[in-house]
């Protein structure tokens, strides 16, 4: 009984400090945004002398940020689109034919997990395409990267779906994308949710996928909107941490709302199949 005590107060210990690793931070750019000059560069954890909330309205009127908020949008959106129904129809197949030929294209994607991206053959590829520097060449390389774990993540929630209800589909004369559009994307929609999220945080926050595929600075995102923006206000520390939390807060507000259904798309597949 003490052993199970100590081990559940060692466990608790370690998820307090692991806790620590990502809050600690966060509340030091959230702090730090809302002081002066000379305290924002101290980089510390002290509440502020002198409130600064004038802070984000400098950031606001002096950055880009509103086209770098559309176009991290655009670019999130569509690739979440594209992502999410490539994904789907190649779980739907592989998971449901479950042939020799289909396993081994399966393990290729999942190749795709462990295999880095080899950015100069991408850039030449895109450039023979007539597609660098584009929003459907940037879309594409999104969709391509994050592919092999959406497809993982489907697949895996796939087996815990009865096969009964294909069955019953096709028993009823339904075509197979009657089955897969009106039975099998309903169903999917926890594992859909948890693929969103990830594909939007990763796109979100990625840095080199556009610095190295985007030279129009009309196109940029909103982190090259930051290198940018820190580039130019170094000196300022408070507006570089404001514009870092305009940022981050748009990803995190959807993060913590639809916690649940991530959880629920990662584990679901886990148990059964």
């Amino acid at each position: 009984m003490r052993r199970a005590s100590v081990s559940r107060s060692l466990v608790q210990l370690a998820a307090v400090l692991l806790a620590a690793v990502v809050v600690v931070p966060f509340l030091v750019i959230v702090l730090n945004s809302l002081k002066n000059v000379r305290e924002s560069a101290l980089f510390g954890l002290s509440l502020p002398t002198e409130w600064r909330w004038d802070n984000y309205l400098a950031v606001l009127s002096r950055a880009h940020i509103g086209r770098g908020f559309r176009n991290s949008v655009v670019i999130s959106a569509f690739t979440v689109v594209v992502d999410c129904f490539a994904a789907a129809l190649a779980a739907f197949v592989i998971q449901r034919r479950d042939s020799r030929p289909l396993r081994f294209t399966y393990y290729l994607f999942i190749l795709g997990l462990i295999v880095p991206v080899s950015i100069i053959p991408t850039i030449r590829l895109m450039m023979q395409l007539r597609i660098h520097n584009t929003y459907p060449g940037i879309v594409l390389y999104y969709t391509a990267t994050i592919l092999p774990f959406s497809l993982f993540v489907l697949t895996g929630y796939l087996k815990s779906l009865p096969r009964a209800l294909d069955e019953a589909v096709v028993m009823e004369g339904g075509s197979a994308w009657r089955l897969f559009g009106s039975v099998v994307v309903p169903l999917l929609m926890p594992a859909l949710v948890t693929v969103t999220i990830v594909v939007t945080s990763t796109v979100w926050n990625d840095f080199f996928g556009p610095f190295y595929l985007i030279s129009d600075s009309r196109k940029w995102t909103i982190i090259l909107q930051v290198f940018s923006f820190v580039s130019q206000y170094q000196t300022n520390w408070g507006l570089v941490f404001a514009f870092m939390v305009l940022v981050i807060l748009p990803v995190l507000v959807i993060y913590l709302v639809l916690q649940r259904s991530i959880i629920e798309g990662l584990t679901s597949g886990s148990v059964k199949g």
